[in-house]
């Protein structure tokens, strides 16, 4: 029981914030969504920031009392942990939705993305930016509804509290370009976001495949005009005047909004021209988590000394540039490639809790997003995570896994995604179950690292399956769990 008032029935998901349960609330007899945040606020900077941004969170959605936005009850806590309570949403996200569904056609994807920005124009009218907008942070209910969720690091334009310049959030795939160089997010960056979602929901799949390379990703992103579709339909004008590199030449979320709701027949603005980008070196670029959780890393800063021309060519890290680059921009362009690894690096030795923006299952095929656990504020290193952590970072992977593919994968260590095939290998077989029933924790043991579970799922085309699999994990620096590997007995 949370609070006196609120009991956990199971977990569903787990997100950046923590972990999600379904609950109920005893007091009105209503069934709601439990996200468990974590430690209440210490002289930890991590406890602190994450006390912050649940409160924000809860504050932001109280703001917006809207059909399409999941609606926050309460901010409570209970035995030194905090919990959201929010309105459960019975259905799936966008994400699992596409994958079930495959691509929709223009009408179909009108219907639902016009609902999201319908919500996204109601918080930019109350000077709210979302700044994660991205398929598996839309619900989409049985009946067709659409509720946006997950404002854990949304903000009030009017709080800088969070936002400093050189700082990224977001997913990667669905990142605005001045916000994957570094800049500070705005509406007009909420409403590429939605383009690229909507990109998403006609092709399938998103605009950017980022699992391999996310720096390369961040590179076409800034300087590559937006990739395109063949056959957008009546909806061409509105993808090319949101995904506009130009963010003042966008259009606002409230156009977007009525232009999806009113259909083929609305007549739609002309889309604005893209105007010559004004691209920047690769060291601008400030790095962003893998597997679509977001996370806030500091951009590096450009070196100073002249600007030197518009580069081309893909950014790999250590590629060369081509023979058409200006020789000056060589330097630099070495310069910042280095740093960004080097902060790509940073960023997984402080730790990584996942968030964005998922679905996920484990069985054969192992995932990764790193699961919550105390922070250590007395030595070096975190404290061993207990049995009773290793089974919920277990059975929350398991839902996840299932309900978004990519938040699972990022609970794998980079070793294991690459043997597990990469983000196609691991999609392939978790964007296959259906379901998953009957998981039953065998063992958790903490000495070994181990978790032992037995688990029936359903997947399209092979049906029911009953295994028993077991996974190994490593505690990463920070204290996060992620998979590294795993096998069925």
């Amino acid at each position: 029981m949370i609070a006196g008032r609120y009991t956990l029935e199971r977990e569903i998901g787990r997100g950046g914030m923590g972990a999600v349960w379904l609950g109920r609330d005893e007091m009105l007899g209503r069934a709601v969504a439990i996200k468990r945040l974590g430690a209440v606020p210490g002289q930890d900077p991590d406890d602190r920031e994450r006390a912050e941004r649940a409160e924000r969170e809860a504050r932001l959605a109280a703001r917006l009392s809207h059909p399409h936005v999941v609606a926050v009850y309460d901010l409570v806590e209970q035995d030194d942990e905090q919990y959201l309570v929010m309105e459960h949403v019975d259905g799936t996200n966008l994400a699992g939705y596409l994958r079930a569904e495959g691509p929709l056609s223009p009408d179909r994807a009108a219907e639902l993305l016009g609902q999201a920005a319908e919500a996204l124009a109601a918080a930019h009218e109350a000077g709210i930016v979302h700044r994660d907008v991205k398929p598996s942070n839309m619900l989409v209910t049985a009946d067709g509804q659409v509720k946006l969720s997950d404002f854990g690091i949304a903000r009030a334009e009017a709080d800088p509290s969070l936002t400093r310049t050189g700082l990224v959030t977001g997913s990667p795939a669905y990142l605005a370009p001045e916000v994957a160089s570094g800049a500070s997010a705005t509406a007009r960056s909420d409403v590429w976001s939605l383009g690229a979602s909507l990109y998403h929901a006609l092709a399938g799949h998103p605009p950017y495949e980022v699992s391999d390379n996310v720096l390369g990703a961040l590179y076409r992103i800034v300087h590559e005009e937006p990739p395109r579709l063949e056959q957008p339909g009546w909806l061409g004008p509105l993808l090319e005047a949101t995904m506009c590199r130009d963010p003042e030449q966008r259009w606002d979320m409230a156009t977007v909004s009525d232009v999806l709701q009113r259909g083929p027949g609305s007549s739609a603005p002309t889309p604005p021209l893209p105007r010559r980008h004004d691209t920047r070196s690769l060291e601008t670029i400030a790095p962003v988590t893998t597997g679509g959780h977001p996370t806030v890393i500091p951009s590096a800063e450009p070196p100073p000394g002249p600007a030197t021309g518009p580069t081309t060519g893909p950014a790999t890290g250590s590629g060369t540039p081509s023979e058409g680059r200006r020789r000056g921009a060589l330097a630099p362009l070495a310069l910042g490639a280095a740093v960004v690894a080097v902060l790509v690096v940073i960023a997984f030795a402080v730790g990584q809790g996942r968030d964005p923006g998922g679905d996920g299952a484990a069985g054969t095929d192992p995932t990764s997003t790193a699961g919550s656990t105390p922070e250590d504020t007395g030595s070096a290193q975190p404290e061993r995570p207990s049995a009773e952590d290793i089974e919920e970072f277990a059975s929350g992977y398991v839902s996840t896994a299932v309900a978004d593919p990519e938040e699972g994968f990022a609970l794998l260590t980079p070793s294991y995604q690459r043997a597990s095939g990469g983000l196609d290998g691991y999609t392939g077989f978790w964007g296959s179950v259906r379901e998953v029933r009957d998981f039953e924790m065998v063992e958790a043991d903490p000495v070994s690292g181990t978790a032992t579970y037995d688990y029936t799922y359903r997947r399209a085309g092979v049906g029911t399956v009953s295994e028993r699999v077991e996974l190994t994990l490593q505690q990463q620096p920070g204290g996060d769990l992620l998979i590294s590997g795993a096998r069925t007995l």
